[in-house]
């Protein structure tokens, strides 16, 4: 298809898609010069630009909480099947980002680091030059904190132009943050145990209260009273005596009850307790753990720039210049270009010569005029002797070129591309639809 047709508003545009690819391919050692340039400069860039280097780590997070061994304390929560499912939270590690990323961290990398504001361009100070950056300002910087999903394993990563201090600060935040989870599982555990202790101490003290201030008798105390308990029936003392020890054994088995229920309470506490040593003993231990772990890199380690994707950008980029090359030098051509032709074109007059002729001859009972901007070949001129109804015009700006035409109906032009001036084509163009002059075919001229 040589033409495409496309609707609007405005009315239709008609691009001739053989003109566009006849003026690339007319321009191919212009576009070929142009790409290779492109993309030889990218090639360069990669080798000439500043490097950067990408530093990473993987942590994984034990996620059971206060111990790293849940079968050791029998009172901790599994963050991921319980808090975190009631609040509705997706991500395991949606805390840890918080805790990484928090000044308590940073602050503490900012500082073993010596990260400082320095002077625009290395020459202009501003008020806070020399002064060590903020959380926020390290958090823009190039690190990353990624949690991987559906699991509870953490990447940490840091781009810098000096692959030591990509790799200091790497290191600087896992310490940091190891320190973090020690001292929240330390104040935990301490917390934990202070609680515990303090109510053990009331529960036992409550203990030896009841214990000392037990009274009544004990429950054998009735088997020996069988005796007494017949005589009740004849004697009123006998009564008196026998609801006497129905009173004290009322009196010792609440007092038993009292110091067993404290005794039980005191026994639980004291066996908290127990644990509760036990996981402060165990709260220097941390909860992360590294599984890939940060290494000095090499010289050639770079992350950027990266050669397969400066030749992708080259290649792109080399298109696109390339192109806007073409568009450039077809519309400042001095010469007849593809672009500059409308829609009805002959390009290959020796093929296409039974097309011209099939016209001449459909409009035989009208005047056709040949605008030519260059001589025919001999060959040429000798095949059109034939047709009475043609003439011959030189195409020229002058009153004579217009009388010329002014019996004429239809108009052949014939040019050659690269050759013709291309403001003078332009004109004579203008010229002919000024003079409402139907130009039926463009030849091109080889």
């Amino acid at each position: 298809m040589e033409e495409q047709i496309y609707r609007s508003n405005q009315g239709e545009i008609t691009i001739n898609l053989k003109n566009i690819f006849l003026a690339l391919w007319n321009r191919k050692v212009f576009i070929t010069k142009i790409f290779t340039i492109v993309l030889a400069l990218f090639i360069a860039m990669t080798f000439i630009s500043e490097k950067k280097w990408t530093v990473s780590a993987d942590l994984y997070i034990n996620k059971t909480n206060g111990t790293n061994f849940m079968e050791v304390n029998p009172y901790a929560i599994d963050e991921i099947g319980g808090l975190s499912s009631v609040l509705g939270n997706n991500d395991p590690l949606a805390n840890e980002l918080e805790l990484i990323q928090s000044p308590k961290v940073i602050d503490k990398v900012i500082k073993e680091n010596n990260l400082k504001y320095k002077k625009i361009f290395d020459i202009i100070p501003t008020s806070k030059t020399g002064e060590f950056w903020t959380t926020a300002k390290f958090l823009k910087k190039k690190v990353t904190f990624e949690s991987k999903k559906g699991t509870n394993i953490m990447e940490v990563s840091y781009t810098s132009k000096d692959k030591d201090e990509a790799y200091n600060i790497v290191n600087s935040i896992i310490k940091n943050y190891i320190a973090l989870h020690q001292e929240i599982n330390s104040g935990k555990a301490k917390s934990d145990k202070t609680i515990i202790e303090s109510e053990y101490k009331k529960a036992k003290a409550e203990l030896d209260k009841k214990v000392n201030s037990a009274s009544g008798l004990p429950s054998t105390s009735l088997a020996g009273a069988g005796n007494l308990a017949a005589l009740s029936a004849f004697s009123r003392s006998a009564q008196n005596a026998i609801a006497n020890i129905k009173g004290q054994y009322v009196a010792g088995e609440k007092s038993r009850i009292a110091v067993s229920e404290s005794a039980a309470k005191v026994s639980q506490l004291a066996q908290k307790l127990e644990w509760a040593n036990l996981v402060d003993e165990m709260s220097d231990s941390s909860k992360v753990l590294v599984i890939k772990e940060p290494y000095p890199l090499r010289d050639w380690e770079y992350s950027s720039p990266k050669l397969l994707i400066n030749i992708l950008l080259g290649i792109v980029f080399g298109i696109i210049f390339s192109l806007i090359g073409v568009i450039y030098k077809e519309v400042t051509d001095k010469k007849l270009s593809y672009s500059m032709l409308g829609n009805d074109v002959i390009y290959d007059l020796e093929k296409e010569f039974n097309k011209l002729s099939a016209k001449l001859i459909s409009n035989s009972e009208n005047k056709t005029a040949f605008v030519k901007f260059e001589e025919f070949p001999v060959l040429l001129q000798e095949k059109f002797k034939n047709f009475t109804n043609v003439v011959s015009v030189k195409a020229d700006i002058s009153n004579d070129f217009k009388t010329a035409l002014k019996t004429i109906d239809s108009i052949v032009i014939f040019a050659t591309i690269n050759k013709t001036d291309s403001e003078h084509y332009k004109i004579i163009k203008s010229m002919l639809e000024d003079m409402n002059k139907n130009i039926v075919y463009e030849v091109i001229l080889n």
